[in-house]
């Protein structure tokens, strides 16, 4: 998703430059550059509301992750992409695969306060290491070897010490939703092409010398 999608619309604005005025010709490449640029930028908003309601409380970083380049008269290209660091973590929405992990271990947090966007806190790792009371490796347990985060509660009101699992370590798992950011973008240029150029042309031709 790093890279940019290619949908192109040459055959449609080659149908329409032949019902074309000569005045209409001569601003044809302004208003498709125009209108590339419009949808565009209509395709990064239809993708960023998309990302808000995919994912549960995703951050601001991850919502405006959506670029754009826009259009000129000499490229005739405009690009919507995903910009490196958001797509290297949204890659596996788009095609499949499991999720993309920044460390060697999904981060499964337990019992651990969590920041606004229910995601563990930056740094918490390394508070946690910090801390005396914390122990970080594999623990036997009644179901089995669990490795991760773990704190050492004292004994206190009849209650013998024990540990208490923080954040679980874990192998990445598979995703279980889709962006269809592609899919999506085709469709919105497909039904919006002809209201978007049109309105790129009647203001090119208004302005037209």
């Amino acid at each position: 998703m790093a890279s940019p999608i290619e949908i192109s619309v040459r055959a449609d604005v080659k149908a329409i430059s032949r019902q074309l005025s000569s005045l209409a010709q001569k601003q044809l490449r302004f208003a498709t550059a125009q209108a590339l640029t419009e949808l565009a930028k209509e395709v990064r908003a239809d993708e960023s509301q998309n990302i808000a309601h995919t994912f549960n409380r995703p951050k601001k970083f991850t919502v405006n992750s959506i670029g754009v380049q826009g259009a000129r008269k000499d490229t005739m290209t405009a690009k919507v992409y995903v910009k490196p660091v958001a797509a290297k973590y949204l890659q596996p929405y788009e095609d499949g695969g499991s999720h993309f992990l920044p460390g060697r271990a999904l981060l499964n947090p337990k019992n651990i306060k969590l920041d606004k966007n229910g995601q563990l806190p930056r740094r918490v790792l390394d508070r946690l290491k910090a801390r005396k009371d914390t122990y970080i490796g594999k623990v036997k347990t009644k179901s089995g070897e669990v490795n991760g985060v773990w704190q050492r509660v004292p004994a206190a009101k009849g209650k013998p010490a024990h540990i208490k699992l923080l954040i679980r370590f874990g192998d990445a798992l598979a995703v279980n939703k889709r962006l269809n950011y592609r899919s999506r973008a085709q469709a919105l240029i497909n039904r919006r092409f002809n209201a978007v150029f049109g309105a790129a042309m009647a203001r090119a031709l208004a302005t037209a010398r």
